[in-house]
């Protein structure tokens, strides 16, 4: 949707927050998330800002349309497989999308540092991958550990010397630059729905904190900077909580050694 489209014919000094409101409720009615329409609210009151700099439009009308608010916004979606749909979401893939969707189960690396991926990031023989800064998102080295299932799929992938990429268009000797159209075909084949391809890594991330590993090493293991983000998973392991509850239980209710001496004397009439 481009916003001269819809806004081409409407002088500056026209805009006002009533424009601007109307815009978000039809654009939430046309089904947008209210994320993407903060994005182009956003967009437009850069664009004032701008035109205001440059004495195309006076202040007061970005006042006006700094009165506009965003509207509350919630992204912390969650959505994850079971080990029996990651396993009819691989038999569902197609022969070059396959290693993609393991790699991405395996790993919990984004879909640019997968397609991105190149064979001197792998050391085989140490058993890790290390993505330098211009491959992740956060600008930081990262060293991801090779699982065993993932380590045999990196051996069946055919090399060659003049494409330095892990993963690549055989015909063409380059690398994926999407492959949404066939994960979604992948998805449609294994009767998945409401999954995304970024859903791979929740996948990897859920899997691993019901699986009793600690927050802090998944945390580590998905590469993120602020432990808040890594938070989102934990309510998938309640357990840790009793767990918890149970040790500081036996740490409160321990006697000292005398004490149990003392009580076993007791217990036994001595």
């Amino acid at each position: 949707m481009r916003l001269a489209e819809t806004f081409g014919n409407i002088p500056l000094r026209r805009f006002n927050s009533m424009i601007l409101e109307q815009f978000q409720t039809d654009r939430l009615s046309m089904g947008k998330k209210p994320a993407t329409v903060n994005r182009l609210i956003a967009t437009i009151s850069h664009m004032f800002t701008k035109a205001v700099e440059w004495d195309m439009v006076e202040e007061e009308t970005l006042k006006r349309i700094r009165k506009v608010k965003l509207l509350p916004e919630n992204n912390r979606r969650l959505r994850y497989l079971s080990t029996e749909e990651c396993q009819r979401l691989i038999d569902s893939c197609d022969s070059h999308l396959k290693p993609i969707v393991v790699t991405a189960l395996n790993t919990g690396m984004r879909k640019d540092e997968i397609l991105g991926l190149k064979w001197d990031n792998v050391d085989l023989k140490a058993g890790f991958i290390l993505l330098n800064q211009d491959q992740t998102k956060n600008s930081e080295r990262k060293e991801i550990h090779i699982s065993p299932t993932f380590l045999e799929t990196l051996k069946t992938l055919p090399k060659r010397e003049d494409v330095p990429h892990v993963l690549y268009n055989p015909l063409t000797g380059k690398r994926y630059d999407n492959v949404k159209r066939s994960f979604n075909t992948a998805l449609k084949r294994a009767g998945i729905k409401d999954f995304r391809f970024h859903d791979l890594r929740h996948t990897f991330a859920s899997h691993l904190v019901m699986a009793g590993i600690d927050i802090t090493t998944v945390k580590e293991l998905l590469g993120h900077k602020d432990l808040k983000m890594t938070l989102r998973y934990s309510h998938l392991a309640p357990s840790h909580k009793l767990k918890a509850i149970v040790t500081l239980d036996k740490i409160l209710t321990q006697q000292p050694a005398i004490q149990k001496l003392y009580n076993s004397k007791v217990a036994n009439n001595e």
